[in-house]
């Protein structure tokens, strides 16, 4: 079960107190303990997502998520507030949230398409979405006033849309500034492509180099699947992609590894290079057909010789040929 560091449930137990009503009853029959909150251990996602449903209906506040969300200290976020503070742009900052936002929530996945504006897509992996209303509110409030906080400006979404129903979203589209639409597709935030080359006030390129590692570091330990080992391996697999010679014997030499050991390494760890590689054609492959990039130019990025190797591929990972997929809805 995916787990967070339950911010959110931490502010909804405040707002309780606030207001004189009493959490444990609610935190007991969301199967949530109030000595493991105390004790700042993570949450499971589904349990912190039927807590604020029942403190919703405790308050009378149908809009929890916006309340909760909408005038927190953001440092409470912890390091992934400090790793997006210390970047030297924006669209810098949505990258890395993008990167380590599993280390506060496992349950989330963002995905960044810069393109002709720059979109913020939110997803959920091992949690159904349709439980949930207002940790996804949450989301998406914290990251706008994550932006106008870093460049110190009122940035004004173009546009926000949610998969769950709204009969009447007046109240979140006012505090966004823009147009928010419900019963959506998907879950998404886009801006301006000019607001991800906005500075971020206060840049400090050493404080930078700090927070990336330190969340290098913590992604290791929170993200399932993640080994430093597999990181090196998929850094030195990416300038070689379009060059055709994503091959195992030259990445182990990048690594100053022989064949030998470099294979023995990943199957220490239960991988294999060929699905390491596979894999990351795949999610970039997603990426760049998101991007409305042509499949020739995506056949060159991904290493194929031939387009009907990369129509094959995409096939297998998504169902679709690319011209399907790139006309589907979005998101998948």
């Amino acid at each position: 079960m995916p787990t967070s560091i339950g911010l959110a449930v931490h502010l909804a137990v405040s707002e309780l107190q606030r207001r004189g009503i009493d959490s444990t009853p609610l935190l007991v029959r969301s199967g949530l303990s109030e000595a493991a909150l105390a004790s700042h251990k993570r949450v499971k996602v589904r349990a912190a997502i039927e807590f604020l449903e029942r403190v919703a209906l405790a308050l009378d506040d149908d809009w929890l998520g916006l309340t909760l969300a909408a005038d927190f200290d953001l440092r409470e976020l912890g390091m992934l507030y400090y790793v997006a503070a210390s970047s030297e742009r924006f669209g810098d900052a949505l990258k890395r949230l993008d990167r380590y936002e599993r280390i506060a929530n496992e349950a989330l996945d963002l995905r960044i398409v810069q393109g002709l504006g720059g979109r913020v897509g939110l997803f959920y992996n091992g949690v159904p979405r349709h439980v949930d209303r207002h940790l996804m509110e949450s989301f998406a409030v914290t990251i706008v006033r994550l932006c106008r906080q870093l460049v110190g400006k009122r940035v004004v979404p173009l546009s926000a849309r949610f998969m769950h129903h709204r009969a009447d979203g007046r109240k979140i589209q006012q505090f966004l500034g823009c147009e928010v639409s419900f019963d959506a597709d998907g879950d998404e935030i886009r801006f301006d492509a000019s607001v991800m080359d906005l500075p971020v006030l206060g840049y400090d390129p050493y404080l930078s180099d700090l927070m990336v590692k330190s969340c290098e570091d913590a992604l290791v330990r929170h993200a399932p699947g993640i080994s430093p080992f597999r990181t090196d391996v998929e850094n030195a697999i990416t300038p070689l992609l379009p060059h055709g010679k994503a091959q195992a014997k030259t990445v182990a030499e990048k690594l100053n590894l022989s064949e030998r050991t470099f294979a023995r390494r990943l199957a220490a760890e239960g991988l294999s290079f060929g699905e390491i590689l596979d894999r990351m054609r795949r999610d970039l492959a997603i990426s760049y057909l998101e991007q409305k990039l042509r499949a020739s130019d995506i056949t060159w990025r991904l290493g194929f010789q031939q387009p009907s190797a990369f129509t094959h591929a995409c096939r297998r990972w998504t169902g679709k040929s690319p011209s399907a997929f790139r006309s589907r809805p979005w998101p998948a």
